[in-house]
């Protein structure tokens, strides 16, 4: 009888780049500015202080690194597509803030070993298809006694229902672990460890506005990279029915009586100390 054979370990660097170019598609700043509260919520919950250095990782457009920055906190951003964080440099430049933005990848973070006071990220490093790896950066880039400060989504949450929709269109690889479960507490402890101590660890909602359901679906194809990437590869009855499960997600959390949306996105904001 022939030993069963593990699973094969997905090419995590093939899966990386394909995510890559799925942020270069779009328009993700456009859908990333929106979420700005939340980096503002986040910076003020892990107690930033002028003079700090901060790490925002996986900054995208620099959300969080622009939040810290006008506590004159002295504010880096990392995030490997190349696009947003150009995007980054003119929102800071027109901000007058000083900002430095690298390109770097998360789980291969452009830094030095503990020289950051704080270390943040706003969905950003949640996306990082290793967790244990860019778990491990966090942790490495992050000085004894400093703030590590996470923003991630839930996987019951508007966001955790939105990804498993497209999830039906486009499985993930199995062995890869969905990105939302950096947004429950078990997680978090599995991934830190003893090497953090978890001070604050809150679930928050940000509410998701737009004219109606069809408006979110038709701004998250237009916009939002993964979604306008994998729509692009449908023929025209597919995405119509993409469409239509989209303008379904908002539905199950609306708020408003008017036809708008008004849907709260729920999310875990952690706080912790580097031991």
């Amino acid at each position: 009888m022939e030993t069963p054979q593990a699973p094969a370990r997905p090419d995590l660097v093939a899966l990386k780049e394909r995510q890559r170019l799925g942020w270069e598609s779009g328009d993700y700043a456009r859908v990333g500015v929106t979420l700005q509260l939340m980096a503002e919520r986040l910076v003020e919950a892990a107690g930033v202080r002028a003079g700090q250095s901060i790490l925002d990782v996986a900054c995208g457009q620099g959300n969080a690194a622009m939040a810290a920055a006008r506590r004159f906190a002295a504010a880096t951003g990392v995030d490997y597509v190349p696009g947003l964080l150009d995007q980054g440099r003119e929102r800071a430049a027109a901000e007058h803030l000083e900002v430095t933005f690298t390109e770097g990848d998360a789980e291969q973070l452009p830094c030095a070993e503990a020289s950051y006071d704080v270390t943040l990220s706003t969905v950003g490093v949640m996306f990082a298809p290793d967790q244990e790896r860019a778990a491990a950066e966090l942790l490495r880039v992050t000085r004894p006694g400093g703030t590590i400060g996470l923003a991630s989504w839930t996987p019951d949450g508007l966001v955790g229902v939105l990804f498993r929709t497209i999830g039906t269109y486009a499985p993930p690889p199995p062995q890869v672990r969905s990105p939302m479960l950096w947004g429950t507490q078990g997680r978090l402890r599995e991934l830190f460890g003893d090497e953090v101590e978890w001070v604050a660890l809150k679930t928050r909602t940000f509410e998701f506005c737009y004219r109606s359901p069809e408006h979110f679906a038709e701004w998250f194809l237009a916009n939002y990279g993964p979604i306008h990437r994998l729509a692009g590869t449908m023929d025209e009855a597919t995405r119509a029915r993409f469409a239509a499960d989209l303008a379904e997600v908002p539905k199950k959390f609306n708020q408003a009586d008017d036809g708008t949306v008004l849907a709260a996105g729920e999310y875990l904001e952690a706080i912790g100390i580097r031991r």
